[in-house]
């Protein structure tokens, strides 16, 4: 489960202050597979994180149950002197797994080539991507917090993704971050949409799917007297 408590957060865009969620009080269910919608630059990066816990909000709490991933895809954390496989180290150390298997699932899975025993900062976008979805799926986590992440290399690795994605569905839960609406339907049965710094959750996708597309239609600058 994961509930926020009269959370808020926002930050300093040039002069303005933009606001991501604004006192916010939600119980989203534990062990569903949630889509987050909402318009481009709203903030639901900001909110995988600030539910992953490395940020912070501005203001409220934010209580979770069970083992939560970091963005899936995300490999700010990582430390870019270090190799990929130091890094895979390093966060089976953090979760406590078996780091023998860790790094035999990452090195198989990412694709890396030789690139698995060199520093990061060696490391295109694309291939930083591999690595950390790599490593976030070689733990099992009660829930995955994705960000557009089996979009990342070549038609076959995509459908690999998708795959052990998929599996660990089967046992978890996650949020997913995605603009291909077939990718949403295929992983989420529940919505969750980010508008105006207020999140509503939907039981059925669908329904999310419909008022997302519903806000993306209006645009405030054709309404009569603004």
């Amino acid at each position: 489960m994961i509930k926020f408590k009269g959370v808020s957060k926002g930050y300093r865009v040039r002069d303005t202050c933009k606001v991501v969620i604004d006192n916010v009080t939600i119980s989203l269910p534990k062990g569903r597979s949630v889509a987050l919608l909402g318009r481009n630059g709203v903030g639901k990066s900001t909110l995988l994180r600030l539910i992953a816990g490395s940020e912070k909000p501005d203001s409220g709490q934010i209580f979770k149950s069970g083992t939560i991933s970091w963005p899936v895809g995300f490999g700010g954390s990582f430390h870019r002197d270090l190799t990929g496989a130091q890094n895979v180290q390093f966060v089976a150390r953090v979760y406590g797994v078996d780091t023998r298997n860790l790094l035999a699932f990452v090195e198989d899975f990412a694709e890396l080539g030789a690139h698995f025993r060199m520093p990061l900062r060696t490391y295109s976008s694309g291939m930083l991507a591999r690595l950390a979805f790599g490593a976030s799926m070689g733990i099992q986590f009660d829930t995955y917090l994705v960000d557009e992440v089996t979009s990342v290399g070549d038609a076959a690795f995509r459908r690999k993704s998708r795959t052990v994605f998929a599996e660990r569905l089967k046992q978890a839960g996650a949020m997913v971050v995605s603009h291909d609406v077939n990718q949403i339907r295929q992983f989420c049965d529940a919505g969750l949409l980010l508008e105006n710094g207020q999140l509503h959750f939907f039981e059925n996708v669908e329904d999310a799917i419909a008022a997302h597309r519903e806000c993306m239609a209006y645009d405030p600058s054709k309404v009569k007297g603004t």
